[in-house]
């Protein structure tokens, strides 16, 4: 049975059981959170001058916008304040910051209808995010930047929460997706041919949850829950953050939620950084992660 907690006083140790368990977590705005944001759409707005970054698709051609969030997107990722930012919501939220890991926060442009869907714009087709080498660990955390409607929402598809999806993860390959798929996103505008997991089956999207949160809210969520991009016909393009955490117990045991259907190769586990000191984590813990996806090859 899936749960949504709402605002959960729960300790960080309670709510991870939780998430690996398929419940999902939403909170409100809160200082925290909206900094991270606030950041965000001053550089948003900043690099769409003089237009609105949720209307600016309306005024510039494709290859311009795809010119312009080619140099926004990486500057959000590697801006020193974004790590902060991040490191401010985890303490805000009960996390421990020396046994909390986080990846690098990433700034999501999902356009209205067929503008641009591929590359840096692409919008995710119904997935887990574990077909793409995480740890069974690893938690999902999700802000929109600006107001969205259920039009511009991310939708979890519940009844895959226990249940298997036939899907190609077992031709993914962490490491070299590195090597060559996030390279390309700059370049895939027209169109994408970039290797990415997806189901091989018809899936059955309905019922379904969206979860519509004011700029600054947060939805936190397993990387096994099956979720998809809706796609977009609000008018506006939708702008968000989004970042992955683990927690040092869990990864050190291989805890977290169950693999139902994951088969991909290569592991995200270096991409990680302490929320004390962004050092990476220990080298026994990531061998281990790294010796078992030799093993599978």
């Amino acid at each position: 049975m899936n749960a949504l907690y709402v605002n959960s006083p729960v300790s960080d140790s309670v709510r991870r059981e939780r998430l690996y368990a398929g419940q999902l977590f939403v909170f409100s705005p809160r200082p925290s959170t909206l900094a991270l944001c606030d950041h965000a759409r001053r550089m948003a707005e900043e690099a769409f001058a003089p237009h609105d970054p949720c209307e600016a698709q309306a005024f510039l051609s494709v290859d311009d916008y795809a010119s312009i969030i080619t140099l926004l997107k990486p500057a959000f990722i590697h801006h020193p304040k974004s790590k902060m930012l991040i490191r401010n919501i985890l303490d805000d939220l009960g996390c421990d910051l020396e046994k909390t890991y986080f990846d690098v926060p990433r700034l999501r442009t999902v356009t209205d209808g067929a503008y641009l869907t591929s590359g840096l714009g692409y919008a995710f087709k119904p997935h887990r995010d574990t077909w793409y080498s995480p740890p069974m660990s690893q938690l999902n955390w999700w802000l929109p930047v600006f107001a969205i409607e259920s039009e511009s929402a991310m939708a979890f598809h519940l009844r895959y929460w226990d249940r298997a999806v036939k899907n190609d993860s077992r031709d993914f390959c962490y490491q070299e997706w590195m090597k060559t798929g996030r390279k390309a996103a700059a370049t895939s505008v027209t169109s994408d041919t970039r290797k990415q997991s997806r189901a091989e089956e018809s899936l059955e999207l309905d019922p379904q949850i969206r979860l519509i949160t004011e700029p600054g809210g947060l939805i936190l969520f397993s990387a096994a829950h099956l979720h998809s991009t809706v796609p977009n016909t609000s008018g506006r393009t939708r702008v968000s953050i989004d970042f992955r955490t683990v927690h040092l117990d869990d990864v050190s045991t291989h805890h977290g939620a169950p693999n139902l259907d994951s088969e991909c190769t290569g592991t995200t586990i270096r991409d990680y950084l302490r929320g004390t000191d962004f050092a990476h984590l220990p080298d026994d813990v990531t061998a281990s992660y790294e010796k078992l996806t030799l093993a599978a090859v």
